[in-house]
């Protein structure tokens, strides 16, 4: 029975396509936690509604609640990893047609790629909203 199902569901979907599981965290995982290949694990039963259906949907991510063992993960508890932290120091980079305007910044939240965060001017004191780059750079807009 279980071959013919098999070969039924290859003939349904095509050669090479593979089934999607559940993938469940094998550990608890507190927020901000990158999360690993070994933190996840695939099972064959059907993903919940917005869960991940495969490993490499997590794997390099971080979670932004804390993920419970033997649970599915879904993907809007995902986040790309940080790139600044609370505190840090970070360029900041204003451009306008020809003109860039490079400075320091103290980060007052922490971030990833593409993440609005707040900064503070280091020489002026003041305070402007930023978006965090592949690099770290936070590009500030008028």
């Amino acid at each position: 029975m279980r071959v013919l199902v098999a070969l039924c569901l290859t003939v349904a979907l095509g050669p090479g396509t593979a089934l999607a599981g559940s993938v469940l965290a094998t550990r608890t995982l507190r927020a901000n936690t990158l999360i690993g290949a070994e933190d996840v694990t695939l099972v064959d039963r059907p993903a919940a509604p917005g869960a991940a259906q495969s490993p490499e949907e997590v794997v390099g991510f971080e979670a932004r609640v804390t993920l419970y063992a033997g649970r599915p993960i879904p993907l809007s508890a995902l986040a790309p990893p940080a790139l600044v932290q609370r505190n840090q120091i970070v360029p900041l980079v204003f451009r306008r047609g020809g003109l860039e305007i490079r400075a320091e910044g103290r980060a007052l939240g922490r971030g990833g790629e593409g993440d609005s965060i707040r900064i503070m001017n280091l020489a002026s004191r003041s305070t402007v909203t930023g978006w965090v780059t592949d690099t770290g750079e936070v590009h500030v807009t008028p």
